[in-house]
């Protein structure tokens, strides 16, 4: 029989774990990769990154039920991360989601080609429709099953919340988050813009998610939706000149991040009221992701 740790140590090992399941994952993935350059003196730096990330990917979505099961004690892994449910239903969320992010690219577009800002130049080809299809639905799927599917559960069981019912846990996905996808190499105000909107997309994508009763299909056409529109608009319909304005359109330049500019942060900000149920005197009250049947 195995001697039991104390309390103090069973909590550094389990948080020590949590810290380094998806690294150790990530390492795996780009290792597994590697192999490629014997086939491939020189490969693309981008083709074995993507490749990389891609095997990481599917050793998370392979490893993840075992995980539950055993870290979090759940006889059933898919419900808790927010996969199981009707697939109807996982459809209808999914449509909800992406017409929510259709929503809040439209006005962006739209003060864009008023203002002068960008230029509409359809150059629409099915290389670009194609990328575009393959973030909104290789992003949203694999992010949203680890940052508000993973991530905001685990963060439950080590915050003495399993339900995920309060908002420590719900605040600290969405920081993590943020902090994940900022770019570090801009200047402070900018970076801080960024950091700000990233934040509300991840607590607004955790609120979809409960929502929607614990299913992630909201959260992964919201996502999707963000990620592959803006591609698609940027690369195949809109220009946008090197003069326009970050303070709108966010930080980056060329490579701008909407979700860091004030049109970014004032539409998350109405979709989370929205999202909050808010009306004058009344508390919505929350309720666990994995509430989906």
């Amino acid at each position: 029989m195995a001697p039991r740790l104390r309390p103090g140590l069973r909590a550094v090992r389990a948080w020590s774990l949590t810290l380094l399941y998806v690294p150790l994952l990530y390492a795996a993935g780009w290792l597994l990769a590697l192999p490629l350059r014997i086939w491939r003196p020189e490969p693309e730096p981008a083709s074995i990154a993507l490749i990389g990330t891609g095997i990481s990917v599917l050793l998370l979505l392979a490893t993840l039920p075992g995980w539950v099961r055993r870290r979090w004690r759940s006889k059933a892994p898919w419900r808790e991360l927010g996969l199981a449910g009707p697939l109807r239903q996982q459809l209808l969320a999914w449509i909800r989601g992406l017409l929510a992010s259709a929503a809040l690219l439209s006005p962006l577009v739209v003060v864009l080609l008023l203002g002068g800002w960008a230029q509409w130049q359809p150059r629409l080809t099915a290389g670009i429709a194609g990328n575009a299809l393959a973030l909104m639905l290789g992003v949203g799927l694999a992010e949203e099953v680890l940052f508000r599917g993973w991530l905001w559960g685990e963060l439950g069981q080590r915050l003495g919340d399993p339900g995920c019912r309060q908002q420590p846990a719900l605040l600290s996905q969405a920081a993590v988050f943020s902090v994940a996808h900022t770019r570090f190499n801009l200047g402070p105000s900018a970076m801080l813009s960024l950091l700000g909107g990233l934040l509300l997309l991840g607590w607004a994508l955790a609120l979809q998610r409960r929502r929607d009763g614990g299913r992630l299909g909201g959260a992964i056409g919201f996502h999707g939706g963000l990620v592959g529109g803006w591609f698609l608009l940027v690369a195949g319909l809109v220009e946008l000149p090197a003069d326009a304005p970050a303070l709108l359109i966010g930080p980056g330049g060329a490579a701008a991040n909407p979700i860091g500019g004030l049109a970014g942060w004032l539409g998350l900000g109405a979709w989370l009221v929205h999202l909050q149920g808010w009306r004058p005197g009344r508390r919505r009250a929350g309720r666990a992701p994995a509430d989906a049947a």
